[in-house]
């Protein structure tokens, strides 16, 4: 299929540029990377639950596929990789090797490739849940970009390897949506797993981030990423939310 592997690409170029930004000095920005965290939590976490949930339910053993997708990630995320979390990383002296920040990045690998498998799993649904999965994939990829180039280069990795380490996270959710179609476990189940992977990601990983900040700002960002969830969801055909 086509069309979700362009997708997927525009996604990883998207991660690609968190890496950038923080590899070329552009830091300090917190404010508005929590604002997009916290915003793309509630969008994610609405298309999960209201739309990748159901299509999981009315899959034969679909619910198991959606927990294992959900402990995959804490498994490769916190457990494997105790440091990592979204946003810049700035804590240098806890950074005691490069092997962290090579850490980080096989954490990373299986959540990248299964944002291109909800994407292209998504469009095999129906092209509406496609775009919506999308949008919900493209928002936490800036934050993945600045996230894993903290942790490389605060662990004392050059630049170079920086940027191909989140260059194959980039690949990884390109290979995501080529394998989808072509493997039959994927076709059938990969729906079900890319929920419990954006359920985990959204509610484990980015709606904690943003209540570390005080203030209304930002976690009244994770309800407006719901309100854009249903405001999108009605702008597109054959809406039923």
């Amino acid at each position: 299929m086509i069309q979700p592997a362009l997708y997927a690409v525009l996604a990883g170029l998207t991660n690609l540029v968190g890496g950038i930004l923080v590899t070329a000095g552009v830091r300090g920005r917190t404010g508005a990377l929590n604002v997009l965290v916290a915003f793309g939590a509630g969008f994610m976490l609405a298309v999960a639950l209201l739309e990748m949930l159901p299509g999981a339910i009315d899959t034969a053993g679909g619910l198991t596929a959606v927990l294992a997708g959900y402990l995959a990630v804490h498994l490769t995320q916190h457990t494997l990789t105790p440091h990592f979390h979204f946003g810049e990383e700035t804590h240098h002296e806890a950074m005691v090797s490069r092997g962290i920040g090579v850490w980080a990045l096989i954490g990373l690998v299986p959540h990248a490739f299964f944002d291109g498998v909800a994407i292209a799993s998504g469009f095999l649904a129906s092209r509406e849940l496609g775009l919506l999965i999308f949008t919900a994939v493209i928002l936490h990829k800036v934050p993945t970009g600045v996230s894993l180039a903290s942790i490389m280069l605060a662990s004392g990795n050059s630049t170079a390897r920086t940027l191909a380490a989140v260059l194959v996270v980039s690949l990884f959710t390109v290979l995501g949506a080529v394998a989808t179609p072509a493997s039959t476990l994927l076709a059938g189940y990969g729906l079900a797993i890319a929920a419990g992977v954006t359920i985990y990601v959204a509610a484990s990983n980015l709606i904690p981030e943003s209540q570390r900040v005080p203030g209304w700002r930002i976690p009244g960002g994770v309800f407006l990423g719901v309100l854009a969830f249903y405001l999108i969801r009605m702008l597109l055909p054959g809406a039923h939310t």
